[in-house]
């Protein structure tokens, strides 16, 4: 009777110590988001965004000593995966910690008691934008990989502006169909003077113009 209680509590411990594992790993994954938004504040910019997550990303979802619920999946073009129990559910524009929020919430609801979950972006999709006119390598640039760009980084990517740029530059973008332009003073950007930074978002077109003399 005595071994069987030993055994007992040694399984009780064992499991105690991977639970608290698990809560340092998410943890350290919560802090290292924190710190790069905090870094980012510092450096000026404003609106700071972690990244969302977005179509043909391809994330993995694991749920502590659930390896059944393991999944490996594409986020498709409408920001929905297929997740076990729950069904379809949409994740894209969400931060990996907002994804994980909801999938606890909703298997915590019907099937099992404080879940713990932890989405991993394991490849990011291509996302592009394209910077065309009086910039040094005009074409088409990658975006980071969790990061965004602004208008002043966008420019700064294609080599930066030419001899005979001006100080404006058009960005034009697609939005629930209709396609809208947009005329900004980079330079002023550039120099913190009373102009906030413009994010570039994927598919965008940045036009560098010339200046009239």
């Amino acid at each position: 009777m005595k071994k069987i209680n030993m055994k007992t509590q040694f399984i009780r411990l064992t499991a105690t110590a991977a639970m608290a594992l698990w809560s340092v790993s998410v943890l350290a994954q919560t802090n290292a988001t924190a710190a790069k938004v905090a870094a980012a504040e510092k450096s000026g910019k404003k609106d700071v965004k972690v990244y969302q997550l977005a179509p043909s990303d391809v994330v993995e979802i694991r749920v502590f000593q659930e390896d059944d619920l393991l999944t490996k999946t594409r986020i498709a073009s409408d920001g929905t995966i297929t997740f076990p129990l729950v069904g379809v559910l949409k994740i894209g524009g969400q931060t990996v910690e907002q994804a994980a929020g909801m999938i606890k919430d909703l298997l915590a609801k019907d099937y099992l008691v404080n879940p713990q979950i932890s989405v991993t972006v394991l490849e990011y999709s291509k996302r592009r934008f394209t910077v065309l006119g009086q910039v040094a390598r005009p074409g088409p640039y990658e975006f980071p990989n969790e990061g965004t760009v602004d208008l002043v980084e966008a420019i700064g990517m294609a080599g930066g502006p030419t001899r005979i740029a001006s100080n404006k530059a058009m960005v034009s973008r697609m939005k629930d169909g209709v396609k809208e332009v947009s005329r900004h003073d980079y330079k002023a950007m550039s120099k913190g003077k009373n102009a906030q930074p413009f994010e570039i978002l994927p598919d965008d077109t940045i036009t560098v113009e010339e200046s009239i003399f």
